[in-house]
């Protein structure tokens, strides 16, 4: 069992489920995200394990301790559960200091005045607020106040932190800067921690391990690295990909006495390796997904590569994004550094990796390429 262990929990508002009856164990010192679109039940989630809302069904436990259980109809309060928590509100105490609203929770565990002094100034100074400990909320920006909910949270070290949304509000370079501080308090402090984000590079770069959500439903849970290179089925495929994953929609055909993927258009051939082979059958209906980073131009014809002409092409800085068309394929690939590639001139397309999922039931098929051409 889990440090946090869900078996089975749902939750209904009248005849809607908001959470299908999710099975979860998130590990001691966990950093674990709750990872999916406005209203696939992810805050639901985390409002049970903080006792902010009550289960319909299943049962809950928090470090062995049996929190909420439906059938033994028990329910321990959320003051009671010993959990932190941080809402994508602020809520700070507006006619309290910045030093007061930090020190709240030292002085209900009835610390020496001294022993207050010493804790509060040494996590201001960790989550950089030292200097600002007589100004109240309404006198600091949006980070200052976030920083200061997150310094009242981890003072009173809880052994699981609890987030909800804690810096969608805040600017991209802000946001950055505080994941970090974040991620090295999460390390610092060695505590269990449950965050809920839609942000799937958010996600990515605090996680130990990501669950994604849809519809109240589990899709998968994995680590951030299993999740992007191997998610489970097309909706998690889908909403991990930064920019959008190139998806196209095919069938399996018999070619040259081998399987392969045959587009839609007829337009691309992939051959399949004998693992993948094996899982399929001529005919069916399956769609190929490509991350545009396993895709390269070349602005010179290559070996096993299609032609195809640049639509427009989105240099970033450390990277450029080149939109491509041909024969009624749309693809994007991402290019390290600063290319130059002009809209209209021809290109050659190399794949170098790609997942198989079968339309029907949408779920991954397998995973082809070894790093060289694949066409």
């Amino acid at each position: 069992m889990g440090f946090i262990s869900l078996q089975g929990i749902t939750k209904r508002y009248g005849k809607v489920t908001a959470v299908d009856h999710l099975n979860l164990e998130i590990e001691k010192g966990e950093f674990h995200t709750l990872l999916g679109p406005s209203g696939c039940g992810k805050t639901t989630t985390l409002r049970m394990i903080a006792g902010l809302e009550e289960l319909s069904e299943g049962e809950l436990f928090i470090n062995d301790r049996c929190v909420y259980s439906v059938p033994l109809a028990k329910h321990v309060a959320a003051p009671d559960r010993g959990v932190g928590l941080i809402f994508q509100s602020y809520a700070l105490w507006p006619h309290m200091t910045v030093y007061q609203n930090v020190a709240f929770g030292l002085k209900e565990k009835k610390f020496s005045k001294d022993r207050i002094r010493t804790v509060v100034t040494d996590m201001l100074e960790k989550v950089q607020m030292n200097g600002y400990e007589n100004r109240y909320p309404s006198e600091l920006s949006g980070g200052e106040q976030q920083r200061v909910a997150i310094a009242r949270m981890v003072v009173t070290e809880p052994p699981a932190f609890l987030m909800d949304e804690p810096l969608s509000n805040l600017d991209a370079k802000l946001r950055m800067r505080l994941r970090s501080e974040l991620k090295r308090l999460h390390n610092e402090s060695g505590a269990t921690t449950v965050y809920v984000t839609h942000d799937q590079v958010e996600a990515m770069t605090l996680s130990d391990r990501i669950t994604v959500m849809q519809l109240g439903l589990l899709q998968q849970d994995a680590t951030p690295t299993d999740l992007y290179n191997t998610p489970a089925n097309l909706f998690v495929a889908d909403f991990m990909g930064n920019p959008q994953v190139n998806k196209l929609d095919g069938a399996i055909a018999v070619k040259d006495g081998g399987k392969v993927y045959s587009s839609a258009t007829g337009s691309l051939t992939v051959p399949l390796g004998d693992d993948i082979a094996g899982s399929v059958s001529e005919g069916q209906e399956v769609a190929l997904v490509m991350h545009p980073e396993w895709l390269k131009a070349s602005p010179t014809p290559v070996a096993n590569s299609i032609e195809m002409k640049v639509y427009v092409s989105l240099m970033a800085g450390c990277e450029t994004l080149i939109f491509l068309q041909s024969d009624g394929l749309s693809l994007v690939t991402r290019e390290q550094g600063q290319s130059d590639f002009q809209a209209d001139t021809k290109v050659w397309v190399t794949l170098n990796r790609y997942n198989l999922y079968d339309m029907g039931t949408e779920s991954l098929v397998g995973t082809g390429g070894t790093g060289e051409s694949c066409l």
